[in-house]
């Protein structure tokens, strides 16, 4: 069976006619989409949007960027002749979901369809009509350029996202100040989430000094397994003037066998983003550069404000990554339940959890 890849996806809408608008799937959405570039082989590609009935035009019309994170998703998701919902698959993570859908359903090799839905209450089972949801075909192309319907006799079961648990976390009291409770809980929560992925993934992690009180499963943070105690021991730290003391307040860096530091992570519940991103670029002044990840990891509403503030100038430097918490928890619930381990997950999948904001 074939398996498709972002190489694939971006591949093939490189090949649509650049001479012409496309129209969304959904013949409500009276939007138009223009394809403006594409960078083989995995991205980004460049579009912009409108919707004339409203008195917009192209001219007006801002570009905006398809990710490479988003597209390696969207490849990830497909089985050939299996139906897929996107929306499921994306959540509220990506503003450009429609238009990658649509695009799609524009080359020959994917089709939109409505399977029929499964309702099961009590026992009593029916099939309803369906919701939209594009097919990959590679053995049935249509015509380049166009949208087709490919009529089905699949009934799909839309079983639930699988809900991710959090064992008891207490936070240490921070003297003085006067921080939401539940902010400071969902914060703590996503803090151990990382870490827990990085223990699946042969990571030691840093967590940062003011949070070592945290107690997670009765004991503090600075006594779990795989938790670096003092930044002083690291070799890719240490040794670099100030990076010490840059790195102490940093939520999360990953570490892996003392010679890669695979993340570096600050977690933004509130509207914060800006002091992340000066920690981090201060502790990127104060290291040699080397292959690393610096990341905001915040709420899936949060994307269009980290996308401001990362890119500003001051940051540009840093080429920071989105980690939404959908997308935390979807990672965090595949290590818990199917075990992933380094052995069994590369660098791209990694990096298709998290999105490069443009």
């Amino acid at each position: 069976m074939q398996k498709l890849t972002a190489a694939n996806v971006v591949a093939s809408i490189k090949q649509l006619p650049k001479n012409q608008v496309y129209n969304y799937i959904n013949p409500r959405n009276k939007g138009v989409i223009r394809i403006i570039d594409v960078l083989i082989p995995e991205g980004p590609i460049s579009i912009k949007r409108w919707t004339p009935s409203k008195g917009e035009s192209e001219n007006t019309a801002k570009v905006e960027s398809i990710s490479s994170q988003l597209i390696w998703r969207v490849a990830n998701a497909f089985n050939e002749n299996h139906p897929v919902n996107l929306d499921r698959v994306l959540g509220a993570s990506y503003n450009t979901r429609s238009v990658i859908e649509s695009l799609l359903a524009h080359t020959p090799q994917f089709y939109f369809c409505y399977p029929g839905r499964i309702e099961d209450i009590a026992g009593r089972v029916e099939i309803k009509n369906g919701h939209k949801h594009l097919i990959w075909m590679p053995s049935c192309p249509h015509r380049n350029g166009v949208i087709e319907e490919k009529q089905t006799n699949v009934a799909i079961s839309e079983i639930p996202m699988q809900s991710v648990t959090y064992d008891l976390v207490m936070s240490p009291a921070i003297e003085g100040a006067e921080i939401d409770i539940n902010i400071m809980r969902r914060h703590t929560q996503i803090q151990i989430a990382l870490y827990l992925i990085g223990l699946h993934l042969g990571f030691r992690t840093w967590i940062a000094q003011n949070d070592k009180g945290i107690i997670y499963n009765d004991k503090p943070l600075i006594e779990q397994n795989g938790i670096v105690n003092n930044l002083q021991d690291e070799p890719m730290v240490y040794p670099h003037d100030g990076a010490v003391q840059a790195g102490k307040f940093i939520d999360c860096i990953w570490f892996q066998n003392h010679k890669l530091m695979p993340a570096i992570m600050e977690v933004e519940h509130t509207t914060g983003i800006t002091s992340g991103l000066t920690r981090m670029l201060e502790f990127y002044n104060r290291l040699p550069r080397f292959k690393t990840r610096y990341v905001i990891v915040a709420p899936d509403d949060d994307r269009k404000h980290v996308i401001r503030e990362t890119s500003k100038a001051t940051f540009k430097p840093l080429n920071t990554l989105y980690f939404p918490y959908s997308a935390v928890e979807e990672l965090y619930y595949l290590c818990e339940k199917r075990n992933l381990t380094r052995h069994s997950v590369t660098e791209e999948f990694l990096d298709c959890f998290m999105e490069k904001p443009q």
